[in-house]
């Protein structure tokens, strides 16, 4: 039988699962869909384009809110073509047709229901009582107007899904498109199946193919030169001694090395006759690129002046075993993310990106234990760059010894919270609240520890990466800036094959002060619902991140809530992978999914929304990424969490956690201290003091 094809509008309420449905839709239906927002067209001019059916997607807030459903209503009153609702898409199909929406029985982010329905239309060939991931908290009230039907129930009474009586239209409260939703690519290739069925019959133009970037230009006038150093080298030594003074500095520093994880370190400045400091922040808009003493001033957007600079950069592949050969590196603060489509009303001390063109570093093999020394330089400074290896390669030879750290003699310093214990417990009322009106689905809440204290960024960092080493910790130097990083969670891998990579953490819990204790704990958080819950929200919200740049089909979730271990924590972690769109490039990827989902929630951009409100004031460096963009067209960045930034005479360390409908505040408040401890032990340790908090 020759394959239905089938052209799909969906209409996007805002949602951050939009494009899992995309990428589902194009499968089965044999061609890519339409996506929409609910606010960017009207209707008459949605009507005039050519698809076959229309889903209306999941989303925050009410049916009855026009500004949360828009141009949905008209299409469910007036379009001539089958019509899918997915969760708020379902409640609207069912208010338009005169149902009534009310709270459910209990908030169901996250969570998962079997599912009893009626074997027939979206349901056809299903089996009873497979398992749905629901993320609502209203739902529509029982019995129905007689204008529509009853398809599936939940066991707690609550109706699953349902069909119009006449019409080819179709709802389901649950998600198919969730990563843990048994059936859910046949419940949605039954729709493509009733929508030929019931499409009314007129000849549908060939759809425009999707908007991408042109091929890549070829490799000009940079190549990546080498020198490798069988030398087995402390990197701290080597980065006390060579770059510990430098006023603008980097080190990546796989200071936990794990196999297939963080095998690799780089360090490097901005001393090279290629490089350069950027410094950019959004509002309003400006980029600096600092040469020397030089500098020049840009109204350029960050993320296009990095797909210049990189194309012009673009070097290709050395048959090095790591990505990162020369290009930029740095930090990418949070309220970036004005510049992803989101809104940026606070304004950061510091700016909203600070990165160096390194076009000199060292790396570290630390399985093979060896050193490299890379240049990134055209082929006629070829001299240059062996001059410099020489001179490289002599200083490592010679290190001193690394002296021990020397905690700074200081007065015992203050430390206090941004937003204080009963405000703190406020905002995660207020969260809640939100989360029983259906405006959001997962809130990442954070805070911030302030200490007025006088400490070497580098003596900081020395202590934290001692106390919890990680595979994603950093060290940046950026003038009177200094950030300590000690990060368990990769934000986004862009690799040389183009694959796409993004371990976000969710769930959190202590180590055990003994062996069976610790397994206890560990076993506990791989298995229970809160947890779980947390973890699976932004599972799927990455998984639609990627969907925005992947190619159809490649995004999947080799490790779903694997439980890892760390000097003072257990945490939950995912994998997802995808494999970048041709023509599309590392930027792309991470413009597409900055900021985290981790460190926001879901849906993303109405959290943030909320996030913004609550908090009141910008979270700068803390809750954005550290990493690189290579001139290769790799990329690897972090979630910036257990890190503290310095400033002169301050210290400020972030923490905070998911709340969904499961949490209790009093232990979100004690998550939020125990995510901050270690970094706060260490700032101790530098300064010789013991815990100066108020």
């Amino acid at each position: 039988m020759r394959a239905v094809r089938q052209r799909t509008l969906i209409i996007d309420n805002h949602d951050s699962f939009t494009f899992n449905l995309f990428q589902l839709l194009a499968e089965v239906g044999g061609t890519e869909p339409l996506v929409v927002r609910n606010d960017e067209r009207s209707w008459p001019e949605l009507r005039g384009l050519a698809f076959d059916n229309i889903v209306i997607s999941p989303g925050p807030g009410r049916p009855d809110h026009p500004a949360d459903f828009g141009v949905c209503r008209e299409a469910l009153l007036e379009a001539d073509v089958p019509i899918l609702g997915v969760c708020l898409g379902h409640q609207g199909l069912g208010h338009v047709h005169g149902a009534r929406i009310q709270h459910a029985p209990e908030v169901m982010h996250g969570r998962l229901s079997p599912v009893r329905h009626a074997g027939t239309d979206l349901f056809q060939g299903l089996p009873q009582d497979f398992q749905v991931v629901r993320y609502h908290s209203l739902c529509l009230s029982r019995p129905l107007p007689e204008d529509l039907v009853e398809t599936a129930w939940a066991p707690d009474g609550v109706l699953m899904a349902l069909r119009h009586a006449s019409l080819p239209r179709w709802g389901v409260q649950f998600h198919p498109e969730s990563i843990a939703t048994a059936h859910g690519r046949q419940l949605l290739a039954n729709f493509i199946r009733l929508s030929h069925e019931h499409r009314v019959r007129r000849p549908i133009p060939r759809p425009e193919a999707p908007q991408e970037r042109t091929p890549l230009p070829p490799p000009g006038l940079f190549r990546v030169h080498h020198r490798k150093l069988r030398l087995d080298v402390d990197p701290e030594q080597a980065f006390v001694t060579l770059l510990g003074d430098r006023d603008h500095a980097f080190w990546l520093d796989s200071s936990r090395v794990e196999a297939g994880l963080s095998r690799f370190s780089f360090m490097g400045d901005a001393s090279g006759p290629h490089s350069a400091v950027i410094q950019y922040r959004v509002n309003p808009r400006r980029l600096t690129v600092s040469r020397g003493q030089a500098a020049q001033e840009h109204s350029t957007e960050l993320f296009e002046f990095l797909q210049q600079e990189l194309t012009r950069l673009r070097v290709a592949p050395s048959g090095l075993p790591f990505d990162f050969q020369g290009g930029f590196v740095g930090s990418l603060g949070y309220e970036l993310k004005h510049d992803c489509g989101a809104s940026a009303p606070h304004a950061s001390p510091d700016p909203d990106a600070s990165l160096i063109l390194a076009d000199r570093l060292l790396a570290w093999d630390h399985l093979e234990r060896t050193v490299y020394l890379v240049a990134l330089a055209p082929e006629h400074e070829a001299a240059e760059v062996q001059a410099w290896f020489d001179a490289t390669e002599s200083s490592l030879r010679a290190l001193p010894p690394l002296a021990p750290l020397q905690p700074s003699a200081g007065a015992p310093f203050p430390v206090r919270l941004a937003r204080d214990r009963e405000t703190y417990l406020a905002d995660i009322q207020r969260c809640l609240e939100q989360l029983h009106e259906g405006e959001t689905y997962e809130v990442c809440l954070t805070n911030k520890l302030l200490a007025r204290a006088h400490v070497e960024p580098l003596d900081l960092y020395r202590s934290l990466r001692r106390l919890n080493p990680a595979p994603y910790a950093a060290y940046l130097r950026m003038g009177p800036l200094g950030i300590a990083c000690s990060s368990p969670e990769r934000f986004l891998r862009v690799d040389a094959e183009r694959w796409v990579e993004s371990k976000p953490i969710k769930g959190t819990l202590r180590r055990g002060a003994t062996p069976d204790e610790d397994e206890r704990l560990r076993q506990q958080l791989g298995s229970q619902e809160k947890d779980r819950a947390e973890n699976l929200m932004i599972v799927d919200l990455v998984r639609n991140d990627l969907g925005r740049v992947c190619e159809v089909g490649s995004v999947h979730v080799p490790r779903l809530m694997h439980v890892e271990s760390y000097a003072t924590v257990h945490q939950l972690v995912s994998t997802i992978r995808g494999h970048l769109r041709e023509g599309l490039t590392a930027v792309d990827a991470v413009r597409a999914a900055f900021p985290g989902g981790s460190m926001t929630g879901a849906p993303k951009e109405r959290t943030m929304e909320l996030i913004d409100w609550l908090e009141r004031e910008a979270r700068g460096v803390y809750s954005g990424a550290i990493g690189y963009f290579s001139a290769t067209g790799a990329a690897d960045l972090n979630v910036v969490i257990r890190t503290a930034v310095v400033r002169p005479g301050e210290v400020s360390i972030g923490a905070g956690g998911a709340i969904v409908a499961l949490s209790d505040p009093a232990a979100e408040l004690d998550e939020m201290h125990l995510k901050s401890r270690v970094v706060l032990k260490a700032l101790c340790t530098a300064l010789g003091r013991p815990d100066g908090t108020d």
